[in-house]
């Protein structure tokens, strides 16, 4: 087998225009392949990198559309759910309640219009934002309704451009009615999912039900799941849950960022597989090549053939032969076109400013595929070689 593979080499070597050729159509399948294949992995990390790694456990529950046009259908988001929803749901580690309302902040001269949450202790902490500066709510400031105030980066940057806001005082004007607040966190820049650590501003909910709005309902609840791996199962849960509750499936709107980032990546992924197959297609193209050139060698080398076969090789012997030719050239193709496929991805993704991810399967996959199809293309020609008589072989007839 090794000295057919040498014998290969040195007829791909008497035929450079026409192996390379033969090697073209492989080369560009398989370069396609992974390049597709790299490109779709790249633009899943991308989606990832942009919610970021923060709050993939938690599901969101907001009132839905319905609830909004109709009370009747409506849920209360009072401590009876939360009490109702631990005993009932399967999967649920903690829930915490928020309210948000549109706040305009402003220390000296400098001002900046905000959303402001109102959360409850451990919250911020728990979804994985992090502080630049400061500290978070304790339980005090929570039961107590102290009048502290947590920054977004760009809020506090806008306010206090030196850096120095922390421990001073600021004002915020909600529903026409100013407070003032003490600074006494800075959130670090970060993506953050459905928490806006850029631009928001938090309080503690302590505070907004005792001086903005006294007891009221809660306009989001967020479940935190067991694990990130049970997020997805916990968002159908709920759903199906306050569906049932309500007899409306608009009722309340549930969502999670573990969610979206999963199918967007699996219509990431499928598009991927779907281009890659249509690219695998060249392969197809290149094996048929193959064939041709294969059937055309053979018939330049009869006289060959024919003494082999005088000499006593059998047809499996000969058959084996032309099988390895048609092999080593899409062997040869596979390994170049890997280099290809890496080398154009690595442009691509620079170029484009995405992460350089190659997959080791797409490689592997296309490069067997290759191999399998020269195997096939080549099985004619090489039978057809087997088959020759060695009389009519060596006459060149």
């Amino acid at each position: 087998m090794f000295e057919d593979f040498i014998n290969a080499l040195q007829n791909f070597k008497r035929n450079k225009t026409r192996t390379f050729l033969s090697l073209l159509g492989i080369i560009i399948g398989v370069a396609s392949v992974i390049v597709i294949m790299s490109m779709g992995d790249s633009s899943t990390k991308q989606i990832q990198d942009t919610f970021g790694s923060s709050g993939l456990d938690m599901v969101s529950i907001s009132t839905g559309f319905m609830s909004r046009r109709n009370s009747a259908s409506s849920i209360q988001f009072t401590e009876s759910f939360r009490e109702t929803l631990f005993g009932q749901i399967p999967g649920i580690k903690k829930i915490w309640y928020k309210n948000s309302v549109n706040a305009s902040i402003s220390y000296g001269d400098s001002s900046a219009s905000s959303s402001c949450t109102a959360v409850e202790t451990d919250y911020l902490q728990t979804y994985g934002l992090t502080l630049e500066s400061g500290e978070f709510f304790s339980v005090t400031d929570d039961v107590m309704g102290n009048q502290r105030i947590i920054l977004g980066s760009s809020i506090a940057e806008s306010l206090f451009p030196n850096g120095d806001g922390l421990g001073k005082n600021v004002m915020v004007i909600i529903d026409s009615v100013t407070f003032n607040f003490t600074v006494i966190g800075i959130l670090k820049e970060q993506t953050s999912g459905m928490e806006n650590a850029s631009n928001g501003c938090y309080i503690t909910r302590g505070f907004y039900t005792k001086h903005i709005v006294p007891n009221p309902s809660a306009s989001t609840v967020m479940v935190q799941a067991v694990s990130t791996n049970k997020t997805s199962d916990l968002v159908t849960i709920l759903q199906e849950y306050c569906t049932e509750l309500t007899g409306s499936s608009n009722s309340v709107s549930v969502s999670s960022m573990q969610t979206m980032i999963d199918q967007m990546s699996e219509i990431t992924s499928t598009m991927s597989v779907m281009l890659a197959a249509i690219a695998a297609i060249s392969l197809l193209v290149g094996g048929i090549g193959i064939m041709n050139i294969m059937i055309v060698t053979v018939t330049e080398r009869k006289q060959e053939i024919g003494i082999r076969k005088a000499l006593g090789a059998s047809p499996a012997v000969i058959r084996q032969q032309f099988l390895i030719e048609s092999a080593s050239i899409t062997i040869m193709g596979g390994l170049v076109g890997i280099i290809f496929g890496i080398g154009i991805s690595f442009a691509v993704e620079y170029v484009r400013s995405l992460s350089f991810i190659i997959s080791v399967n797409s490689c592997v996959i296309s490069f067997v595929f290759s191999v399998l199809v020269g195997i096939f293309f080549g099985f004619s020609p090489a039978s057809r070689a087997a088959k020759l008589d060695p009389v009519i072989a060596l006459s060149g007839e």
